[in-house]
């Protein structure tokens, strides 16, 4: 959940723009919560409420997956790269832009609506840690081939990592929803003894 909310935090910025009075952009600065202050925005509740939740998620969550200490070692046989699937999650900034507004309540109603049923379908799919925002901090998502170096069966899954995943090498994992993240390859094979006794 973390994650899912924390990816839409440029959304409920962008809602957060759109509720803001620029009239007011002139207007002489107060202390908040004084006498005769007055938040620039015409929900103020909602749109601040929104963007601090989504803020704080997408914070938590980039720090979740930062402590996470990869320890299962893999071999890789095979990798490719796969582009984030951005169409779904872009749906949402489409909308918002579409005459959005906090006191329209059927609307909002209905994009959080839509929202949630997003998150479902992603739950249930496995794919809820396959933000698009990683993508700015370096992250990149991989199909690969593996085995572990007890075991010569051979497996195929997900990583999601901030180096290049190339065949022939080993690296460090740890698995979170299905998706097993990799950080550095310091436990990387070398290049002439990386065939892992398969040739």
């Amino acid at each position: 959940m973390l994650i899912f909310v924390g990816s839409y935090f440029p959304l409920s910025l962008i809602l957060l723009a759109q509720d803001y009075r620029y009239e007011w952009l002139a207007a002489s600065v107060c202390v908040p919560f004084s006498d005769g202050c007055v938040m620039p925005f015409r929900n103020a509740g909602f749109s601040i409420t929104l963007f601090a939740l989504c803020l704080g998620c997408f914070l938590l969550s980039i720090a979740a997956i930062a402590t996470v200490q990869p320890k299962t070692s893999i071999d890789i046989i095979e990798s490719k790269y796969v582009p984030a699937e951005l169409m779904s999650y872009t749906l949402p900034y489409v909308v918002s832009f579409m005459s959005l507004e906090y006191q329209e309540t059927g609307k909002f109603v209905g994009l959080i609506i839509f929202l949630g049923w997003m998150f479902l379908i992603t739950y249930r799919s496995g794919q809820l840690i396959l933000n698009p925002l990683l993508i700015v901090f370096g992250w990149r998502l991989y199909e690969v081939k593996y085995s572990f170096p007890a075991d010569n069966a051979e497996r195929i899954g997900r990583v999601l990592s901030k180096v290049p995943i190339e065949p022939n090498h080993r690296y460090r994992q740890s698995t979170i929803e299905e998706i097993m993240v990799v950080k550095a390859n310091h436990d990387q094979v070398g290049e002439h003894d990386a065939d892992l006794g398969r040739s």
